[in-house]
C-alpha cells in the first residue's frame, strides 16, 4: 500500500502521538511549499530563474534569483495558516514575524530556503533545509532569543532535495524517513523508512581544495584515507564532494560516508562556515536519527547553545565509527 505524506503525518498525529495538530499542519505546509520550490526550479532556463538577482544577503553571499524566490515561497506559504508564531531564514537578517492579521502558533520555524546556490546553475542537485522548535511558553512576545535553542530542542526537522526526483526526508525524533515526489499524482509518497546509516564506510566528502588551510587533526585523517589500503586505516577510500550540503547528505543517509566542512585558517575567527541553525542543526539530527553521529570536531553539534541566529560553526558528520575517530583525533586522544 502507497503512504502518501499527508497519511504518514495523519498516523503520526492518531495512533503515536509524535505530533500535534499545529505541527501536522505546518508540515504538510512546508512540504507544498517545497512543491513549488521544485516546479520553478525545474523550469530553470525556461521560467528565467537563473543567474544571480545582483544582490546579497545578511551572510554577504551574493544572492541567485532562485534563492529569492525559495524564500519567498516559503513565507508566503507559513505565514497565514495560524501554526506559527515567526520565521528565521538564512537569506534574512532578522527573524519575520507573523503579521498581526494572520493568528498565531507555538511554533518556530527556520529555514535555508535553497542550499548549494552555487550549483543552481549548473543543473546539480539543490535542496531546500528546514527546522522546527516550539516557542517558549513564557514568551509572550517573540523574540531572536526564542529561537536560540539547542538543535536537541527541535520538534521536527528535514530537507528537500530537487534532483532527479525530489524527495523529502523527515524527522520526527523517531527514526528517518523519505519520500518521493509523484508529479503525476501531485504527491509525496513514502519510500524508505526507518533509515539506517552504515557506522563504517569507505567514503569521505570534502572540499579538498582548502586542505593547506585545515588544521592538524583534519590533515592527519585525509592522509590517512589517502593512503588507502597501505597505510594505517587498511581500506581504500573513495572521495565525494558536491558542494551541496543537501546532496551530500542525501548521498550518505542513503549509502553511508562521512561530510566534513571544518574551520580553516583563512578566516580564523569564524568557527566554520556552516550555519548552525539552518543547517548543521536540522542535518545533525536527521544523521542521528539514522544511527550516525555529528560533531563541530569536539563536540556533539546537537548540544551547542546558539548565541546568535546566524552563527557559524565547523560540521563532521555520517558514519558513526568515522565521526568517532575524527573527534579522537581533534581532541587529542
Amino acid at each position: 500500500m502507497t503512504v502518501s505524506l499527508s497519511r504518514f503525518l495523519v498516523e503520526q498525529q492518531r495512533e503515536k502521538g509524535h505530533l500535534t495538530p499545529e505541527l501536522r499542519l505546518l508540515l504538510e505546509v512546508v512540504a507544498r511549499a517545497c512543491k513549488s520550490i521544485s516546479h520553478v526550479v525545474n523550469k530553470g532556463a525556461l521560467g528565467e530563474v537563473l543567474g544571480s538577482a545582483e544582490t546579497e544577503n545578511v551572510q554577504g553571499e551574493v544572492q541567485k534569483k532562485l534563492d529569492i524566490i525559495a524564500n519567498d515561497v516559503l513565507i508566503e506559504a507559513n505565514e497565514w495558516g495560524g501554526h506559527l508564531a515567526a520565521m528565521a531564514s538564512e537569506e534574512m537578517e532578522s527573524i519575520y514575524l507573523v503579521p498581526h492579521r494572520y493568528p498565531k502558533g507555538e511554533y518556530l520555524l527556520l529555514f535555508d530556503p535553497l542550499d548549494g546556490s552555487s550549483n543552481i546553475d549548473v543543473n546539480v542537485s539543490i535542496g531546500t533545509i528546514f527546522s522546527v522548535l516550539k516557542k517558549p511558553e513564557d514568551s509572550l512576545v517573540v523574540s531572536e532569543t526564542d529561537f536560540l535553542q539547542p538543535g536537541s530542542a527541535q520538534v521536527a526537522a528535514g530537507y528537500c532535495v530537487y534532483g532527479p526526483q525530489t524527495t523529502l526526508v523527515l524527522t520526527l525524533g523517531e527514526g528517518v524517513f523519505m519520500f518521493t515526489l509523484d508529479r503525476e499524482q501531485g504527491s509525496f509518497l513514502l519510500t524508505r523508512e526507518h533509515v539506517q546509516i552504515p557506522k563504517d564506510t569507505k567514503e569521505f566528502a570534502i572540499n579538498m581544495s582548502n586542505m593547506r588551510h585545515w588544521e592538524a587533526p583534519v590533515k592527519r585523517y585525509i592522509d590517512e584515507c589517502l593512503l588507502g589500503s597501505e597505510g594505517p586505516r587498511g581500506k581504500d577510500f573513495n572521495m565525494r564532494w558536491i558542494a551541496s550540503m543537501v546532496a551530500d547528505v542525501h548521498r550518505i543517509l542513503t549509502r553511508g560516508g562521512v561530510f566534513m566542512y571544518p574551520w580553516d585558517k583563512r578566516e580564523p575567527n569564524k568557527p566554520g562556515k556552516l550555519r548552525l541553525m539552518y543547517e548543521a542543526n536540522p542535518m545533525s539530527w536527521l544523521i542521528e536519527q539514522a544511527g550516525g553521529a555529528s560533531t563541530n570536531g569536539r563536540e556533539r553539534i546537537l548540544d551547542i547553545q546558539p548565541k546568535t541566529l546566524h552563527e557559524r560553526v565547523s560540521v563532521v558528520l555520517g558514519s558513526k565509527h568515522e565521526v568517532e575517530l575524527l573527534t579522537q583525533y581533534h581532541l587529542g586522544s
